[in-house]
C-alpha cells in the first residue's frame, strides 16, 4: 500500500503540532493536492486522536500514521488508532520489528550507509535520510550506488520545491515535508496552498 501511495505522490506530509479539531480539513485539503502519504508526529498534541480523525476522514488510497515514534509501546498505540506507517527519527531493530509485525510500513531516520543496511536488514520499507540539510544531495547520490533500487530514498528535513530538483538528480526517491509545508496555526487555506506549489514541483520533477 505504501508503495502505491507513493507512487501516485512520493511525498510524506509531517504535520507536527497539529489539533484534533483542525486536521481533517488539514488533511483534505492535502489529499485534494495530491498528496497520499500524512503523518502525525507523536510529541503534537493529542497525536491518536488526529491520526483516528484523518483515517476515518479519508480514501483508503491515503496512508495514515505517526512521525517521531520512538518507542515499541509508541507503535502499539499508532495501530490501535489506525495508523498504517510508522517513521521514526532513528533507527531502532526494536521499532522497526514491532512496526513489521503490526502489519505497518516503516520509515526509519538514518544517517550512515552502516545504519541504512542495518535498518533494511530490520525489515524497513523506506529509509527516510534524516536530516537532509546536514547529508545533502552528494550523500544520497552515493548511497544510491549502493543502496537497492527498488529501496526509496526520502530526504527529511529542509525540503523545499526549489531543492527538490538537486536531490531528484542525485537518486532521492520522494521527500519528507515539515515546516515547509505546515506549521501550527495554519489554516487549511494556507496548507492548500503549500501542498500545491510542492506537488506541482513534484510532477514537473517525477
Amino acid at each position: 500500500m505504501l508503495k502505491n501511495a507513493m507512487q501516485q505522490c512520493g511525498m510524506i506530509a509531517i504535520l507536527r503540532g497539529v489539533l484534533p479539531s483542525e486536521v481533517a480539513a488539514i488533511g483534505m485539503a492535502l489529499y485534494a493536492a495530491g498528496f497520499r502519504v500524512i503523518e502525525v508526529p507523536l510529541n503534537s498534541p493529542e497525536p491518536f486522536e488526529s491520526i483516528r480523525i484523518l483515517r476515518t476522514t479519508l480514501a483508503a488510497d491515503c496512508v495514515v500514521g505517526a512521525g517521531t515514534v520512538l518507542t515499541t509501546a509508541m507503535v502499539a498505540e499508532v495501530k490501535n488508532a489506525g495508523g498504517e506507517i510508522i517513521v521514526m527519527p532513528h533507527s531502532d531493530a526494536a521499532v522497526i520489528g514491532a512496526a513489521k509485525r503490526a502489519g505497518m510500513a516503516c520509515a526509519p531516520g538514518v544517517a550512515t550507509v552502516t545504519e541504512a543496511f542495518a535498518a533494511l536488514a530490520a525489515g524497513a520499507d523506506v529509509l527516510k535520510m534524516f536530516p537532509a540539510e546536514q547529508l545533502g544531495p552528494n550523500v544520497v547520490k552515493a548511497w544510491r550506488a549502493v543502496i537497492p533500487t527498488n529501496i526509496a530514498l526520502v530526504p527529511v528535513g529542509g525540503i523545499t520545491p526549489e531543492n527538490m530538483a538537486t536531490f531528484m538528480a542525485a537518486g532521492a526517491s520522494g521527500f519528507g515535508l515539515g515546516s515547509a509545508l505546515y506549521k501550527p496555526g495554519m489554516s487549511a487555506e494556507e496548507v492548500s496552498k503549500n501542498a500545491q506549489q510542492f506537488v506541482a514541483a513534484w510532477r514537473a520533477l517525477a
